[in-house]
């Protein structure tokens, strides 16, 4: 998170893995904040999503925004309005989980007119092993989707590319490779490649040349246990 934006607002296309940095992103910051807040602005995904590691938050004291307790499992487009107290209260640090590409960013732009003079920072997470952002015309499409609706410019791009338990370093070089071509494109930042702690030592020579931030994956699937 850049310290002079108090807002961090995390999209990609579906399956990018913004969830998963959103939540370890909130909980670094609790390290350096007493408030954080996490908004679980993804009406898009119903099997991934930020509320579904609640209790985390509960015991690190983090506010998480999100639908009520009955309304939580629900595939439905439900926003919460506590957003709104949280946007105007200036010792929040705020995180965004927003969902993906124009469908997901479409939410994003209704608050347009409550956060815009915060200049929040809305980062771009690249998956180059799912289908439509694994070229970059396919990426430049996509940002141009999220710019839009979001009506807001995506200032940063994270590469977060992975198929899971299954990844490999070459998954994470291919999409470095491709994060890099895409931030030079849009005159941006290319800010880091996330990697998932179950391959520190895997990555150990690509973290000493490039820019790394390690992760916890909290988001599972089923079988993963």
């Amino acid at each position: 998170m850049n310290p002079n934006r108090k807002i961090t607002i995390l999209s990609g296309h579906f399956g990018s893995g913004k969830t998963e940095i959103a939540i370890n992103l909130a909980l670094t910051e609790r390290q350096k904040h007493e408030k954080v807040a996490i908004n679980d602005l993804d009406i898009i995904n119903p099997y991934y999503r930020s509320r579904d590691v609640a209790n985390i938050f509960q015991h690190q004291d983090i506010e998480l925004i999100a639908p009520k307790s009955h309304l939580a499992t629900s595939d439905l487009p439900i926003v919460s309005g506590e957003i709104y107290r949280v946007l105007h209260d200036h010792r929040y640090r705020l995180i965004v989980d927003a969902g993906g590409d124009k469908d997901g960013a479409t939410a994003l732009g209704q608050y347009y007119h409550e956060w815009k003079e915060s200049s929040p920072e809305l980062l771009f997470v690249l998956n180059k092993n799912r289908p439509y952002v694994c070229t970059l015309d396919g990426a430049l499409y996509t940002v141009d989707q999220i710019e839009k609706a979001s009506r807001l410019n995506v200032t940063g791009i994270i590469n977060n590319s992975n198929i899971g338990i299954e990844t490999t370093m070459q998954d994470i070089q291919t999409g470095f490779e491709l994060c890099t071509k895409l931030a030079e494109k849009l005159e941006i930042p290319f800010l880091y490649t996330t990697i998932s702690n179950q391959l520190k030592k895997e990555a150990e020579e690509f973290a000493n040349n490039h820019k790394v931030v390690f992760i916890e994956r909290y988001m599972k699937l089923p079988w993963e246990g």
